[in-house]
């Protein structure tokens, strides 16, 4: 596959090779010169946002780590026009939500459309849901995997834990990643480790939804309203495994963070099953970790667990037929 990046408008070219450009703006294009279907081809382009510690991708294509690995080529090649975001990796919603607005604006200039179809994971899944909250009539779809909807205790924990939060603010905010803002081109993106734990902790969480309510997010274990009152659809997925190949030696350190915060199994290793719904609930069981839910790191997985790429082929599939 001959996959190309085109940047987006505003953006200022960093490297550009015979596949890849990058734009200070963040927003990347993946298009494929080999389209072997038409089975992802939505009317509404797709655009991605990564979670917490996230990033668009680390690198160049020839020598480079996309956040959704393998996701966004596979679904140019069925026919998707797809798109990853580039938010700052610890902010709090409401600052990585204006980031992606203008992405979004960006898109819609980009491909004259009316609405884009939103996919977040983890953090990526109350960003998208900013968009709909300041600008819903730009929205067709949010789609949460994994998203923090409810929150995650292990951000409580850290936040009530002066020691953990201080080696992580150390680690995560001066370290890992201005680090990660370097390596994918864009370092002047701000970083606030207190405001990210806030924004996807379960107290945060449950203020941010009291100030926003949505019928999209059930008050129990269920599903929440697929289509709200301002036309939008919504969709979840996430996994509940803890370990599903040693080899991915970061993924299985991490995933033991939310046993030990729940003292319970009952999650992908961050963040409560029950946290994630949001709408229609296309599954809350899956043998994924949090990692291996976008194909981290490098595509490692359970020898039977479902393949992460063909899950978003499949959930752009089910856009398109529900018209989107």
């Amino acid at each position: 596959m001959n996959s190309k990046i085109k940047v987006g408008l505003f953006g200022l070219i960093l490297g550009v090779t015979s596949t890849t450009g990058f734009a200070k703006a963040g927003l990347q294009e993946v298009t494929s010169n080999f389209v072997i279907s038409d089975y992802a081809k939505t009317k509404y382009p797709i655009v991605f946002n990564h979670g917490m510690f996230g990033f668009s991708r680390l690198g160049v294509s020839t020598f480079g780590l996309d956040y959704f690995y393998q996701v966004l080529p596979d679904l140019a090649r069925n026919g998707a026009k797809v798109f990853a975001s580039q938010v700052s990796p610890l902010e709090s919603t409401e600052v990585r939500g204006e980031q992606l607005l203008q992405q979004v604006d960006e898109v819609l200039a980009l491909t004259g459309s009316k609405k884009v179809n939103l996919i977040g994971h983890s953090h990526g899944g109350p960003t998208i849901r900013y968009i709909e909250i300041v600008a819903p009539e730009k929205v067709a779809s949010l789609t949460a995997v994994a998203g923090t909807m409810k929150g995650s205790k292990v951000a409580d924990d850290i936040i009530n834990n002066n020691g953990a939060n201080a080696l992580l603010k150390i680690v995560g905010e001066y370290i890992v990643a201005p680090l990660t803002t370097i390596l994918e081109g864009n370092p002047g993106l701000p970083n606030s480790l207190d405001r990210s734990l806030a924004s996807i902790s379960e107290k945060g969480s449950a203020e941010f939804n009291a100030k926003h309510p949505t019928a999209a997010i059930p008050t129990d274990c269920g599903n929440g309203e697929k289509i709200t009152s301002n036309g939008v659809y919504h969709y979840s997925w996430t996994g509940t495994a803890q370990l599903t190949n040693v080899l991915d030696v970061v993924d299985v350190a991490i995933s033991q963070l939310a046993p030990l915060s729940y003292k319970n199994k009952d999650n992908d290793g961050l963040v409560n099953r029950c946290n994630t719904h949001l709408g229609q609930v296309i599954r809350d069981n899956y043998n994924q970790t949090h990692l291996d839910e976008v194909n981290q790191i490098l595509g490692l997985k359970a020898l039977f667990a479902p393949d992460p790429v063909s899950l978003y082929r499949q959930q752009a599939n089910r856009l398109k037929l529900d018209g989107l």
